[in-house]
């Protein structure tokens, strides 16, 4: 089994229940058994800022998918969400499943690319994950904690905690 974690994000059709409705499909998921899953919170949009604001979680699955068989799982989960994609990459979107980690694997495809490319520059991935994984050292030998605790928080907030 791999323990990955999983950045969600949507900022379109009550993003709340995107985020919601995403995390009870993932355990539900054969495939996935759900460890933890971080408190809501809502941040501004990266890049074009004429979209609502976002609303973030990170979740901590087991699972005995590949990396890429993981990657389309979490696709179709975005598809039955309504998630079109049109390659805008900071667009707004219905709901948004990135794999962040998978164990401590360094992946660099054309298709995926693991730890995420941006997480550690954005507290809406480093803050929650350091919440429900406060001693987690990445690939590179940071430590979460420390990288959440030194980010610019851009007005990041916590809006609830998830089920």
């Amino acid at each position: 089994m791999a323990l990955c974690y999983i950045g969600i994000g949507s900022n379109l059709s009550n993003p709340a229940k995107q985020i919601q409705r995403a995390i009870d499909q993932l355990k539900q998921h054969d495939m996935f058994t759900v460890n933890a899953v971080s408190s809501l919170y809502c941040s501004q949009p990266m890049g074009p800022q004429d979209q609502p604001d976002y609303m973030n979680a990170v979740a901590c699955i087991d699972t005995s998918l590949s990396p890429v068989a993981l990657l389309d799982a979490l696709q179709m989960i975005e598809k039955n969400a309504g998630r079109v994609r049109k390659g805008d990459r900071w667009g707004a979107r219905i709901l948004d499943l990135d794999i962040l980690l998978y164990d401590l694997d360094v992946i660099n495809t054309e298709r995926l690319v693991v730890p995420h490319y941006g997480m550690k520059d954005r507290e809406f991935v480093l803050i929650p994950l350091a919440e429900i994984a406060p001693t987690l050292i990445l690939p590179c030998q940071s430590s979460v904690a420390s990288l959440a605790k030194s980010i610019d928080k851009n007005a990041l907030t916590i809006h609830s905690q998830l089920s």
